[in-house]
């Protein structure tokens, strides 16, 4: 039997996303599975990993906003921008102090122009940059836009500063503290990074890797994916009348007739913004589902 779901991981330090991946193939022995949003090695928090049907749902899953607590630390920069690297730059002997800190990460927030990390996945040419950096080649990496809602100040116990951000999809946590650091005069890098919620997803819902394997051994591992029924659960959900869910499977367009009851609006903002889902009398999700002329609705995501 077939396994469709969303499982809300908290990713250990050490391992790749990729890593994650094939794991969790193993435990649910199936290979069609992936994950939205990639963690940094190093880097521990949540990773949303999607198995069978529930894969198809990631252009809006990947697209949430994100949110992250760690550690920046100031005084000298690295050429991975985290502390993986090597430094890039010379100590600093004397390090701004709090207010300043935070007067220059206020300066962040907003929509910016935000250029990816040279050793990153980011692709030039088909090919990962972090391969070519590797081979010590010459590129430029273009700035692209991204949002960031919140980049606030934490402890401030020298040179190290804790921090709280949320950000759009596409945001290098990692560039916001070289470039934070850049800003100030004084060289800084990422030290340590947590995820604590994407979307709608927080750590609350997320298993270990070790407790999701645990549960596999024990043949109970389908019992922690959340169900296709309960994804994107902020976009509002209308009821087709069970004689028009072949209109549904087929992706033909559905009036008010086909409807028990129109679709509540939905505010006009987010990746699935506009979006509705449709669903059968007993809950079952049929398909998203876009807007047509004249108020009709569109499925385009039709679940078997």
């Amino acid at each position: 039997m077939a396994l469709d779901g969303l499982l809300v991981i908290d990713k250990p330090a050490g391992p790749t996303s990729h890593d994650i991946v094939q794991r969790v193939r193993r435990v649910l022995n199936t290979h069609r599975v992936g994950h939205g949003g990639t963690l940094d090695p190093d880097a521990t928090g949540i990773l949303l990993v999607a198995a069978g049907q529930a894969t198809r749902f990631f252009p809006f899953l990947s697209k949430e906003r994100k949110t992250y607590e760690g550690v920046i630390r100031m005084g000298f920069s690295t050429d991975t921008y985290d502390a993986s690297g090597h430094p890039a730059s010379t100590p600093a002997s004397v390090l701004p102090g709090r207010e300043e800190i935070a007067a220059a990460m206020a300066g962040f927030v907003g929509d910016i122009l935000q250029t990816p990390p040279r050793y990153s996945a980011k692709k030039l040419d088909g090919q990962p940059v972090y391969k070519l950096a590797r081979a010590d080649r010459e590129f430029s990496l273009a700035p692209a836009p991204v949002t960031v809602f919140r980049f606030d100040p934490g402890v401030w116990s020298p040179p190290d500063l804790g921090f709280e951000a949320e950000c759009s999809a596409g945001t290098y946590i990692r560039s916001l503290a070289h470039d934070l650091g850049a800003r100030l005069g004084c060289g800084a890098h990422l030290a340590a990074l947590r995820r604590t919620a994407v979307g709608p997803y927080v750590l609350a819902q997320a298993v270990t890797l070790e407790a999701f394997e645990d549960a596999g051994a024990r043949g109970e591992a389908e019992g922690l994916l959340i169900p296709l029924g309960r994804l994107l659960p902020d976009v509002p959900a209308v009821v087709v009348l069970a004689e028009a869910e072949g209109r549904v499977r087929n992706g033909r367009l559905l009036e008010a007739a086909d409807l028990a009851a129109p679709p509540t609006p939905q505010a006009p903002s987010g990746p699935a913004a506009g979006l509705v889902r449709l669903v059968a009398a007993d809950g079952r999700l049929l398909a998203l589902a876009r807007p047509a002329e004249g108020g009709a609705l569109h499925p385009f995501l039709v679940l078997p």
